[in-house]
Parts: C-alpha cells; sequence; structure tokens
C-alpha cells in the first residue's frame, strides 16, 4: 500500500472548500452535522471485530468525516506473509502490526485504511469511526489507502502477498460478505469494485489476487440480487488529475496517438490535463474540471484494434498487460502472438468473447473497469 499521509482529499479540498469537506472527529466520537445520521438504516455488524474489539491506539491526531459520496471500493493486498496461522489471535496481532506500521512508520494518524481481512477470514475495523460510518451508511471517514480516492473510496486491506499466490477461501468469503455490506450500506455496486493499481502506480492487490476479482464481483452481485438492466454496459476508472496509475499511461499512448505533445510516464501532468480538456472539448464531450477521463473520453479516445494494428494503441495494450501479470509481453508496439493470447485470456476472465480484437470492452477490461458481461457469466 502507497505511503501517504492522511491528509483530506484533494478533490475534496477543491471542490467543497475546507470548511465544508470534511467533519471533524476526536477519537471516535464524531461532530455531525445535523441529520448526518439518517441517510441509511443501520445493520447488524456484529461479525466485524472493532477498533475496542481489538484494542487499537487511539489516533494520534483528529480524523475526519467525508462529505463527498462514497463512489467505490478499492481493494488491497498487505504485501505482509502469508501465514497459516488463521486464528482470530492472529487476525488482531494483524491489525496492530498495521496501525504500528502506519503510525509509527508512516507517520499517519492511524490506520490507512477502513477495513482489514485476515487470511482466516475474520474482518476488523481499521481506521477509527470506519464501523459507526459504515452502520449509518452516510458518509467515509478521510483515509490514507490510496492518494486522490481517500474520501470517497472505501479501502480494504487483505492480509497477505498475492502476486504469485491467491488468497485462501476463507479471506475471500469475507471479503465478499464485506463488499456485499459495503454496497447496501452505501448504495454501491458489483461494479464499482476496483484495486489498488487501477488507481495508483503500484503492484497491489497482486496480480493472481486480481484475476480473482471478476468472480468476487459477479459473487457480490449475486447476493445483492441487482438487475441486470440496472448495471451499465461499461463502468470505466474514473481516472483524473490528482491520480497517478497504469491507466494514466495507457491515456497517454491513446493521447499521443491522437496528435498531442504527451509522454506515457504515468504521472498526470500538465500536458496530459490539457490534452484531456481539448479532447473533451473537441468531441462534444464535457470538459471535466479536474481532467478526470470520463466514459465518454475513454470511449472516443480507444480505438479499436485486429491483429493487424500497429503503434502507440498497441504499445498501451502491451503496457498495461505486462504490468498485470503478462509477464511474456514486451511492448513492441507490434501486434505479435503473445498480445493475443494475453487479450483471449484478459477476455475469457471478463466474460467477453475471446476474438483476440481490442474492442471497446476490452479496452475497459484493459485499464481496469467492469464490463456487463463479466457479472452475467
Amino acid at each position: 500500500m502507497s505511503v501517504v499521509r492522511p491528509a483530506l482529499d484533494r478533490r475534496t479540498l477543491l471542490r467543497a472548500g475546507l470548511g465544508a469537506a470534511t467533519v471533524a472527529v476526536v477519537g471516535s466520537e464524531l461532530a455531525l452535522p445535523g441529520g448526518a445520521r439518517a441517510a441509511a438504516p443501520g445493520a447488524d455488524l456484529d461479525w466485524i471485530i472493532g477498533c475496542d474489539g481489538w484494542d487499537a491506539r487511539p489516533p494520534a491526531d483528529p480524523l475526519s468525516v467525508s462529505t463527498i459520496p462514497t463512489n467505490k471500493i478499492i481493494v488491497h493486498h498487505m504485501a505482509f506473509p502469508n501465514v497459516t496461522d488463521y486464528s482470530r489471535e492472529q487476525a488482531v496481532k494483524l491489525a496492530h502490526d498495521c496501525q504500528d506500521l502506519h503510525m509509527d512508520g508512516n507517520g499517519w494518524s492511524d490506520t490507512g485504511q477502513h477495513f482489514t481481512v485476515s487470511r482466516g477470514g475474520y474482518v476488523l475495523e481499521g481506521r477509527h469511526g470506519s464501523l459507526e460510518r459504515l452502520r449509518a451508511g452516510d458518509r467515509q471517514m478521510v483515509s490514507a489507502h490510496c492518494p486522490g480516492e481517500n474520501g470517497r473510496a472505501i479501502g480494504i486491506e487483505n492480509e497477505g502477498t498475492y502476486v504469485t499466490d491467491t488468497p485462501p477461501q476463507a479471506l475471500l468469503d469475507s471479503l465478499v460478505r464485506l463488499c456485499t455490506t459495503i454496497c447496501r450500506q452505501y448504495g454501491l455496486h458489483a461494479h464499482d469494485i476496483f484495486g489498488h493499481w487501477d488507481f495508483r502506480v503500484t503492484q497491489c492487490p497482486g496480480a493472481q489476487f486480481y484475476r480473482l476479482f471478476p468472480g468476487v464481483r459477479r459473487e457480490v452481485f449475486r447476493r445483492l440480487g441487482t438487475r441486470p438492466a440496472d448495471v451499465p454496459e461499461r463502468r470505466w476508472p474514473d481516472l483524473w488529475r490528482f491520480v497517478n496509475a497504469p491507466g494514466v499511461q495507457v491515456a497517454q499512448y491513446l493521447l499521443a496517438h491522437r496528435g498531442y505533445p504527451v509522454t506515457p510516464t504515468g504521472t498526470f501532468d500538465a500536458a496530459t490535463v490539457a490534452a484531456v480538456g481539448d479532447w473533451q472539448a473537441r468531441n462534444g464531450i464535457p470538459v471535466d474540471v479536474d481532467a478526470t477521463l470520463t466514459a465518454p473520453t475513454w470511449e472516443t479516445l480507444a480505438p479499436e484494434l485486429d491483429r493487424d494494428a500497429t503503434g502507440l494503441p498497441v504499445q498501451a495494450v502491451q503496457f498495461i498487460l505486462n504490468w498485470k501479470g503478462y509477464a511474456e509481453v514486451a511492448v513492441t508496439g507490434s501486434y505479435d502472438r503473445a498480445t493475443r493470447r494475453a487479450v483471449q485470456d484478459l477476455q475469457g476472465l471478463h466474460g467477453l468473447p475471446r476474438t483476440g480484437r481490442v474492442s471497446t470492452g476490452t479496452w475497459c477490461a484493459l485499464v481496469g473497469g467492469i464490463v456487463r458481461q463479466s457479472l452475467r457469466r
């Protein structure tokens, strides 16, 4: 997980202003504006071990509640050892180790994420106040798990390291239960579940764990009983100018392909901001003040590719495939056999036809988005 101090989410500050953006918290006692608690019904959350239940240290500084809506869940791995001790005692030790690392090592006010899932399937509150906010279902604690998303994304850390290994079933079962509960309480959907590297340059949540995400979403979708008609055809990651992620580099390749003087670095720099705004204006798309890569922006920017494609768009595909675990794919700009096979594998994971051609839906899955087909398998 990335090192970032638990400052207020920058979009919160820019759009709402400091005074309106957050609500002060002392320890876990929330000073909420009138009526804020009426946003959602309560829930039975006794299966989540709260901060008091694992004897958490008090926060080093006052924490804050975000007043912008929660719009996603971001799933992490902790890059901790893959222990075989699945006991409650190990889960409690994990929570302490994580809090100590974040407070003493990173200098944060408290644990960075909202919730933690142990390899034994125990679910624990991370940041103080997160369980109370989940029960209310109105606003989330401002966190420190993903820069640019800390005021609008619920962060879940999962014990272990999953670059080459996969999580135990107990962890996956509890992750599904937790995601389902978060979706119900905050009015989210299975297509609002993302991985850390969809919004940050990192190896988290691990290539092997990430391959399981379509299945996690499908089970959450089933438990929520969402109507298929309520699922968008594509849910793209809403990357914006305060997020640096592999998907940003994909967009930069595509902007350069369209003739913009943009260098594919993964950093959302001034040239990228200007290019996104110009592309939106030229294509009749509302120009976003934060250069957000909105769905219409992605869908007009990303060209469909066949096996004869070459150049920057192919490099974009190869770059993101390689980043997300397809080590055999090299960034050459030539649509070779390794690239086509990797595309077909990714299409299969997401319920798309295994054509090897890069359709709009395939682009969405490549950059971390969710396609409707992946929830219907």
